[in-house]
């Protein structure tokens, strides 16, 4: 079946495991809708905890043979999945705007994240040998292998669900791992489905490629917990991330965790106030907010406050909103009416709490207004929580000081920028915030394969792009030679 008679049929209701399309053992499927129309158009299988040891077991049984398969024919069947995603790159834009609510702009720039990560994967290198002399013993080496590390488990959310699971099954892929996938419930086709479709027509090997779909609230825990896997990729809420850790301990499994933001954006007095205001439009609303990196903060010097508010305010009203899927539109939609609930509650109660409405502030259905609140404090609830909206809000602080103690009040450290016109003194604040990526005169919505993608604190472990997710998937083993013969002192 194609991609686009899939979307327009609804045909996506069996899970890949094993080589094979298979029913979920339950029988049962979840609907999955276009949070524009909030209709459904299409049903996955709701798995059960039974389908996902299915899944397991076959990666586990598939992964001697992967590991051994040479570096080149594993790159040429990587390759080959590369190219047919840029076949098919119409096909998921339109399925990132229809399931996922993706704007043109944001789905565009998700498949182009997406095409790297392969691209990434192919150029990565294999793993390595290193020989040593003993640092004691005369005529003895020491031979420091790595090797993949095993089966991969990988937990993708909604918001960029292809590239949050190509970020990790990619490499892993090229490196000789096998992966299970399990995506988002509110993204499952094209975080999943979407992509063993093209494991099954690109001719991966049984058990390589698997993909089971449901409710995390139901199969969630075996996924992170099974025994099989060695590593437990998860992007995510740090509230979740952490039952995701606690699973895969009990496993001994490591779990590579990219969890919630609460970005802050440092604007200094000395800065461009109209191009700091556009920049920091783009980090708060693009994909409704709904970004782990996005600016959640904006901490602004009180001598440009007014100006930046006025600003940004203005920017904010210029954007357009709509259904994705019909319109040439900025914003989509929220993800669903839980995401709405909450981000609608974080704005009320800092009003309540005294911040000022500039603009925005109401929903039609899932569609709410680019929002921005000033006369804000770091305790208000749009400005302590991770509100994954389009909210901006403004911050007053009268020096450096105090923006970089405003900005590391908070348990997330994953991205954060500064906009500064000193070259010098931005680069001090950005050494002094505590994040995982701070991005100097430009908005914090950042990801390249040569650059190291993590957190700090509160905010995950481990990174992802290029050399560095080597880090999560090959481990070392040490293999010593003596090759002369030697003394005991026990027996000698």
């Amino acid at each position: 079946m194609s991609v686009g008679d899939s979307i327009a049929g609804s045909e996506w209701d069996q899970m890949y495991i094993d080589g094979g399309w298979v029913d979920a053992t339950g029988g049962e499927t979840l609907e999955v809708a276009n949070p524009s129309t909030q209709k459904a158009f299409a049903e996955v299988p709701a798995a059960t905890t039974q389908d996902v040891d299915a899944a397991y077991e076959a990666a586990g049984e598939a992964q001697p043979g992967w590991e051994a398969t040479s570096r080149a024919d594993r790159n040429e069947l990587v390759k080959t999945a590369l190219d047919t995603l840029r076949e098919r790159s119409d096909d998921l834009v339109e399925l990132l705007a229809r399931e996922g609510g993706s704007a043109s702009g944001k789905a565009n720039g998700e498949l182009a994240l997406t095409q790297s990560d392969f691209e990434t994967a192919l150029d990565l290198a294999p793993p390595e040998e290193e020989v040593r002399d003993s640092a004691f013993v005369e005529g003895k080496r020491h031979h420091i292998v790595e090797e993949p590390v095993g089966v991969v488990g990988i937990i993708s959310p909604w918001n960029y669900p292809v590239h949050l699971t190509t970020r990790a099954l990619a490499p892993a892929l090229a490196l000789g791992c096998t992966v299970v996938v399990k995506p988002a419930s509110d993204t499952p086709i094209s975080g999943g489905l979407f992509l063993a479709e093209i494991a099954d027509e690109v001719g991966f090997p049984d058990g390589v490629v698997n993909v089971v779909t449901g409710r995390g609230a139901e199969i969630g825990d075996r996924i992170a917990g099974h025994p099989v896997p060695r590593v437990i990729s998860f992007t995510g809420s740090t509230a979740v991330g952490k039952r995701v850790a606690s699973q895969a301990g009990n496993s001994i499994t490591l779990p590579a965790l990219e969890l919630g933001g609460n970005g802050p954006n440092v604007v200094t007095e000395d800065i461009d106030v109209d191009r700091a205001a556009r920049i920091g439009a783009v980090g708060s609303f693009t994909h409704q907010g709904q970004v782990c990196i996005s600016i959640n903060r904006h901490i602004v010097h009180e001598d440009v406050y007014d100006d930046y508010v006025e600003k940004l305010t203005t920017y904010a009203n210029s954007l357009d909103m709509g259904d994705p899927t019909t319109d040439d539109v900025d914003l989509g939609p929220l993800i669903n009416e839980s995401q709405l609930d909450s981000i609608t509650e974080f704005v009320n109660q800092s009003i309540e709490q005294g911040a000022t409405l500039e603009t925005g502030g109401e929903a039609d259905e899932l569609f709410f207004e680019p929002t921005v609140l000033s006369g804000v404090t770091n305790e208000m609830a749009a400005a302590c929580n991770e509100h994954f909206g389009p909210v901006a809000p403004v911050i007053p602080v009268g020096s450096d000081e105090e923006a970089v103690e405003v900005a590391n009040d908070t348990e997330y450290g994953l991205a954060a920028s500064v906009q500064c016109e000193d070259d010098a003194r931005a680069r001090s604040l950005a050494d002094r915030i505590e994040s995982g990526m701070v991005h100097i005169n430009d908005h914090p919505i950042q990801d390249e394969p040569n650059a190291p993608f993590g957190g700090l604190k509160q905010s995950g472990l481990g990174r992802y792009n290029g050399e560095w997710v080597r880090d999560e998937l090959l481990e070392e083993k040490w293999i010593s030679v003596q090759h002369d013969e030697r003394e005991y002192g026990l027996l000698d």
